[in-house]
């Protein structure tokens, strides 16, 4: 599945740049962003084998949903740059129309 690709792919990205987090912010801010990433990545593994798709997809919308806030933070806290910021928004955004259209299909209204 390409949102699984997508996901994976921002998962890599984000363990590199979590940990240059200073130290406080990387056990709080970072475990919640690392934890949000990780259900959605969970999420679209459990959709893709569930009965009721759409249940699952509703959960993993929230938990993307919390992962774009998450960053949004981070980057007001100048934990990353605005520049990352962008990338990891582009990265949420292009899964979030994914699921969007993966929601539709299975018959959950957004």
């Amino acid at each position: 599945m390409q949102i699984f690709q997508k996901t994976y792919e921002l998962l890599l990205w984000l363990y590199p740049t979590i940990k240059r987090f200073p130290r406080g912010d990387r056990y709080v801010l970072g475990e919640r962003i690392e934890s949000c990433a990780l259900d959605v990545l969970e999420g679209i593994i459990e959709s893709n084998n569930a009965l009721d798709k759409s249940e699952s997809l509703g959960k993993t919308s929230v938990e993307l949903e919390k992962l774009r806030i998450f960053m949004r933070l981070a980057k007001d806290e100048k934990l990353i740059s605005f520049r990352q910021y962008e990338f990891a928004s582009e990265k949420i955004n292009e899964i979030g129309r994914m699921l969007g259209g993966l929601m539709k299909k299975f018959g959950k209204d957004i």
